[in-house]
């Protein structure tokens, strides 16, 4: 297995899942406050959107990654498919 090892691309995953966290404490706040159902479901799916971004970045960033190592050229060609898997995911998601 392997870790993702950029630092920007871990930092900015860490951000969008600290946002999703607070999201997820303000959905429980919700629940225990007794909101309506429409309003809860709403922000869960906010929430899960959220997640399905994350999802989507994580895998291009780990494909960017091992996909990358060993190549000392850039490869516009992968960059440019890299980036149509990350639409396809964010689409998908």
């Amino acid at each position: 297995m392997s870790a993702l090892t950029n630092d920007l691309a871990r930092d900015d995953i860490s951000k969008r899942l600290r946002r999703i966290e607070g999201q997820i404490r303000g959905v429980i706040r919700m629940v225990e406050g007794g909101e309506q159902c429409e309003s809860v479901a709403q922000q869960l799916s906010a929430a899960r959107k959220a997640i399905d971004a994350v999802f989507a970045r994580m895998t291009v960033c780990y494909l960017q990654q091992e996909l990358g190592e060993g190549n000392d050229q850039a490869d516009p060609h992968l960059d440019k498919v890299l980036e149509d898997v990350g639409l396809l995911l964010r689409r998908l998601t």
